[in-house]
């Protein structure tokens, strides 16, 4: 049986992390053989890829950023998420191609025909099975990420018109796929979040036994 494909989605200091690892120890509490990775990244050359969208002086274009964003896309599906899949594991993944129609598409204003574009050749439109999108204010999320004190990645230190357009880009694109897409209050408490978020999960698994 061909295992399930959830992603992670969300703008900064949404709580992606704490909710995958929440939803990780639980679905392993049920039983489940799972995988948790990421975008970009999760394989060798795409944490490269990433290193060099995420940590790199600005001055590249949008579409360079896009191509790089999808290659490292298009390694991590054939390499790691295909085959967890087809051996029947389920793949928890922080963010994959809505991330891309959000901060590509929407922040760097490449629209989404071009976005679609580029997941039909480097994913062959694979869809998750489910994606959580957390959504948060925008100001509230510059706040939290604030908070951590961590060094911030290039997304990270785009203003605020950039930001609002990501998370503008995430609502629209939730409301166009509503019946994958599920939307989470992200300013609700992490253990709220958390049991809305095991609510689809177990609706999902419910699914996967029909």
């Amino acid at each position: 049986m061909r295992g399930k494909f959830i992603t992670f989605e969300g703008g900064d200091g949404a709580g992606k992390t704490t909710q995958i690892s929440l939803a990780r120890s639980y679905l392993e509490s049920c039983g489940l053989a799972l995988i948790v990775t990421r975008e970009p990244g999760g394989t060798e050359l795409a944490e490269e890829i990433r290193d060099l969208v995420l940590n790199r002086p600005t001055g590249m274009t949008p579409i360079t950023e896009a191509l790089l964003i999808f290659a490292a896309r298009a390694q991590h599906t054939a390499e790691v998420i295909l085959p967890a899949l087809q051996r029947g594991a389920w793949v928890l993944c922080d963010r994959y191609t809505d991330a891309s129609f959000a901060y590509q598409g929407g922040g760097r204003g490449l629209g989404d025909g071009v976005i679609g574009e580029l997941e039909k050749i480097a994913t062959n439109s694979l869809q998750p099975d489910l994606t959580l999108l957390l959504d948060l204010e925008v100001e509230e999320g510059i706040l939290r990420s604030g908070a951590r004190g961590e060094a911030v990645d290039r997304f990270e230190s785009e203003n605020l018109l950039f930001k609002r357009r990501v998370r503008e880009s995430y609502l629209q694109r939730q409301s166009q796929c509503s019946e994958r897409i599920k939307l989470i209050d992200g300013a609700l408490t992490a253990d709220a979040v958390h049991s809305r978020i095991v609510e689809e999960l177990d609706s999902l698994r419910e699914e996967s036994h029909g």
